[in-house]
């Protein structure tokens, strides 16, 4: 046997020749069983260095080496845009933005804790028989379950006090998802049911007047009229009908009506319509209808309670008989991770000496399971808590630690941004977790912004040194103390504290008004009350679990909406004072569009613009081309060959579907016939190619384009392309798009909400997103930020921090005032790192 000396061993992963998206033909070597940041500012190409190269290459590699029968069952990634990539170990990737869990998840199922509940459940519990005899805990159960050619039936038992035979609780039965759901709610925990309140919420309103809101959905405008044929007063207050009028608005039968409807020019026509009540209105909205906005509106109709029979827990309450230290599985569900983590303990004390063995097997692959999530601080989160409850930062950490349980060795790891949604105390058990995968032999290489991840690294890769086009090329590279030193680095003054981060003038708290709150128990939350401050910029800070979410999007947002449409407030608050707010704009990070056919040209109705100037050339009124044929979404103008997408996409049996440029139209979408014609020399797709600093210079002397571009640029979005797909934007591009119709216009008593806007912004790029609600705050916005990063939280105007810590240990405002304040608050985590970064930039 020939044994190769240690030299050979290779240390490094050589990527030659790196071409995806915006990179330069980069050559890279990215050092093994190390500890790897990618930095850069955002749109440079870290991600597609990172993912769209090494991780799509690995796991490309890994998954040829499988059987085509397997991969065909298997979404596979597609040959990346690099010429070689040497000494790549099996990859495991972890995305920036993990997909929101349905209704059915709970932080159980996502964990897979409740796996092994339900095993214990089935196997360790003390059962009832049918005639309500306990029975300790018995090996006998295991073994009815285990052996399906015993003579018994498979989990049948004998109750030993009164001979009865009964089946036994299997672990599927357990299961909330299928067998063991609970009948009234089908296993969602809660009921869902249209409130009359709230369709009819002001009964001194005639029908006229619009007291039956549900009548104002799109198309049940008629209604108005019909209920007039069925005998019906509409011109007085509801609360004025008489109870036969009021049961047939309600609860009146669908039926036709023949009705007089006038038309614009004073005439009428005669329409055989259709009566819907009230309640009716909403249902049949609600099957019929798949706009966004419908969909909201139809929300409000309806309220959630939980379910009566299983009192939310999920489970079937016929399964609440098997106890284990005197808790069924629905108590048990309740408890934290941290209180599970000492269940297991007791359940050991609990069980008999002959059990111990196997109890002995599953608590401690429970404990062992729990023990990467209490490292990576979610020990607040109750297993039965909904997954589309948690926050980007908390399904992340889940991942994160369902990933690394398993201990392995040898892997390289991608993780895309996991400080994501991190508080900055969360950020150190992060990076303790990111530190263990590498001492077990892994590779790690993690993509990210965080100051504090990239300075524990033990290598940094520094992409850029700009976006788009003005990116793409390896600036810098080497260990943080060499990025230090480095002058090229845009990152480095980030890192040393030399960096001016404050860009915002703090305003006096309260000077222009408030707005109030009072809750009285919603969640951790309880008897709470939280002020903000008008035209100012508020942050809401606290740790991942602390109340954040529930204070602003589940109660004040539903409190301002209802109290402006005066309607009745949510019962969990107690107070709301609007502070003369008239309208909110919520803006989030979740990517605009939901194909390739929205580009930043359809989004910012740029396209719509350049549309009539192509219809008004010559050539195209030669042609009879309207506006309609310069438009890739329309037959008369898209490519016939790829129906304006650019692309076509090749089915090759085994191998991942094969997405390629379409030959006909060569990418730019249109027919040709249309690319023939041209204003001020070029054709509409090669205006599309264009980044939107090159447009701004193109369109000079055409305002209506022009002052689109010009704001695109004030909020740093000059190097987007017009034709770029917006569902690939970054969170924090999204969040600055949505923006660009508010940018021009005053915004007095308009309140402006953001949920985490530094998500995929470079410490430079929150520079320039301070800079947009710099511009806001100057046409008069409030604006609400939920935020962990602490450059932002150093130039709000007035804190709210929420804590002390997460779950039942949180739900407190633990410290309010400028970010001076805070900082010197001893009561607040936030304030003891926002107090070190402080001083880190010389501005404590």
């Amino acid at each position: 046997m020939t044994i190769r000396h240690k030299d050979y061993i290779p240390d490094n992963i050589e990527v030659t020749g790196a071409n995806a998206n915006n990179l330069k033909n980069i050559d890279v070597d990215i050092p093994l069983n190390s500890f790897v940041a990618i930095t850069g500012v955002s749109g440079s190409g870290k991600s597609s260095l990172a993912m769209d190269t090494i991780y799509a290459e690995g796991a490309r590699k890994y998954l040829n080496a499988l059987s085509t029968y397997t991969r065909r069952r298997i979404t596979q990634m597609g040959r990346s845009d690099v010429k070689g990539i040497k000494n790549l170990p099996s990859t495991i990737a972890l995305r920036q933005r993990p997909v929101v869990p349905s209704v059915r998840s709970t932080v159980g199922t996502m964990t897979e804790s409740l796996n092994i509940l339900r095993l214990m459940y089935s196997r360790l519990a003390s059962i009832v028989c049918p005639n309500g005899h306990r029975i300790q805990p018995t090996l006998k159960i295991s073994e009815v379950m285990d052996l399906p050619t015993s003579d018994e039936a498979m989990g049948q038992m004998i109750c030993p006090v009164c001979g009865i035979k009964f089946m036994a609780f299997s672990a599927e039965d357990f299961a909330f998802n299928s067998e063991g759901a609970c009948p009234t709610c089908q296993g969602t925990g809660f009921l869902k049911e249209i409130e009359l309140k709230k369709i009819i919420p002001d009964e001194e309103l005639s029908i006229n007047d619009g007291a039956v809101k549900s009548w104002n959905l799109p198309g049940r405008t008629l209604q108005k009229d019909i209920i007039k044929e069925l005998g019906v007063r509409t011109d007085v207050p509801f609360k004025d009908l008489t109870d036969k009028e009021k049961e047939i608005v309600i609860n009146g039968k669908e039926q036709k009506k023949e009705i007089l409807v006038p038309t614009k020019t004073g005439r009428s026509f005669r329409l055989n319509a259709l009566y819907e009540n009230a309640i009716t209105a909403v249902k049949n909205s609600l099957k019929s209808t798949k706009n966004e906005n419908t969909l909201t509106r139809l929300e409000r109709f309806y309220t959630e309670r939980t379910c009566p029979d299983c009192h939310g827990s999920r489970f079937n309450p016929k399964l609440f008989t098997n106890e284990l230290v005197g808790k069924n599985i629905a108590e048990v569900s309740q408890f934290t991770i941290s209180e599970l983590q000492n269940f297991c303990h007791d359940i050991m004390n609990w069980l008999p000496a002959d059990m111990k063995v196997l109890g002995k097997n599953l608590t401690t692959e429970l404990l062992d399971l729990l023990a990467p999530i209490i490292d990576l601080g979610l020990n607040y989160l109750s297993i039965s808590r909904a997954g589309n409850t948690l926050s980007t930062g908390e399904l992340q950490r889940i991942q994160l630690a369902r990933t690394i349980r398993n201990q392995m060795t040898g892997v390289l790891y991608v993780l895309d941004e996991p400080s994501v949604g991190l508080h900055p105390a969360n950020v150190d058990g992060l990076i303790k977790i990111l530190r263990e995968l590498v001492q077990l032999g892994n590779s790690l290489i993690v993509v990210d912004h965080d100051t504090s991840i990239i300075s524990a690294a033990d290598y940094v890769i520094e992409i850029g040194p700009d976006s788009g086009l003005d990116g793409g090329r390896v600036i810098t590279q080497g260990t943080v103390k060499q990025i230090e030193e480095h002058s090229d680095s845009v990152i480095q003054p980030y890192l040393t504290g030399k960096a001016d981060i404050i860009k915002h003038k703090q305003n006096i708290p309260f000077k222009k008004g408030s707005i109030k709150i009072e809750i009285s128990d919603r969640y951790n939350i309880h008897n709470m009350t939280a002020k903000f401050s008008k035209e100012s910029l508020n942050v809401v800070s606290g740790m991942s679990g602390s109340g954040k979410t529930t204070l602003i999007f589940d109660s004040l947002l539903p409190a301002l909406n209802d109290k402006i449409n005066g309607e009745r407030l949510p019962q969990f608050v107690k107070l709301i004072d609007t502070g003369d707010i008239k309208n909110i704009v919520k803006v989030d990070s979740v990517p605009i569009g939901k194909n390739v056919r929205s580009t930043v040209g359809t989004y910012t109705k740029i396209l719509d613009h350049l549309r009539k100037l192509f219809a008004q050339t010559p050539k195209a009124k030669e042609k009879n081309f309207t506006p309609t044929y310069f438009s890739y979404n329309n037959k008369q103008g898209a490519c016939p060959n790829c129906g304006g997408t650019g692309v076509i996409t090749l089915d090759i049996q085994y191998l991942p579907d094969m997405v390629q440029t379409c030959p006909d139209c060569l990418g730019n979408r249109y027919r040709k016939e249309i690319l023939d014609i041209t204003w001020r020399g070029k054709n509409i797709a090669e205006i599309l190619a264009m980044s939107v600093k090159e447009a701004d210079k193109f369109f000079e002397g055409v305002p209506q384009v022009k002052n689109i571009l010009d704001v695109l640029i004030s909020i740093g979005l000059g190097y987007l392309k017009l034709g770029e797909s917006t569902p690939t934007l970054s969170g924090g591009e999204a969040q600055r798009m949505k923006l660009v119709t508010y940018m021009k216009k005053s915004q007095k008593n308009q309140l402006f909400v953001f949920d985490e806007p530094s998500v995929g912004l470079h410490p430079k790029d929150v520079g320039v997103l301070l800079d947009v609600f710099n511009k806001l705050l100057k046409r008069h916005a409030t604006i609400i930020v939920i935020e962990h990063d602490l450059d932002i939280i150093a130039n709000a105007d007035y804190i709210n921090d929420l804590g002390p810590e997460g779950g039942v240990n949180g739900g407190k405002i633990v410290a309010t005032g400028t970010p001076k304040t805070v900082a010197d608050n001893p009561a607040s985590l936030t304030g003891k790192y926002l107090k070190e970064h402080l001083q880190l930039f010389n501005k404590y």
